[in-house]
């Protein structure tokens, strides 16, 4: 499979056809996750496998709270697991709600 298929949804802003799937996998989950449709999301973990998401989603860098504890009970994660949510705790005055 060269690529997933996902709806525009989370992607109104960037061209599909010239993303790098595999080399810009964090920042195509970190859009699925954050802004796109359950459809997106089961077609992401066919793509990448819950392996992958697990690894790149604690990294991103940014992912709302609502998101962040669905990934836990997904991916068996802790939202201290997730470094936008320790930043987010530690410089509140950063985030607007």
């Amino acid at each position: 499979m060269d690529k997933p298929i996902l709806s525009k949804q989370a992607f109104w802003d960037v061209d599909m056809d010239s993303i790098d799937y595999q080399k810009h996998a964090r920042y195509v989950i970190e859009k699925v996750v954050d802004r796109g449709s359950f459809d997106d999301f089961i077609e992401m973990r066919k793509f990448y496998g819950d392996k992958k998401i697990r690894k790149e989603i604690v990294n991103a860098k940014w992912i709302g709270d609502k998101e962040i504890y669905f990934c836990c009970a997904i991916f068996n994660l802790e939202p201290n697991d997730f470094k936008c949510f320790i930043k987010k705790q530690l410089n509140p005055q950063l985030w607007v709600y």
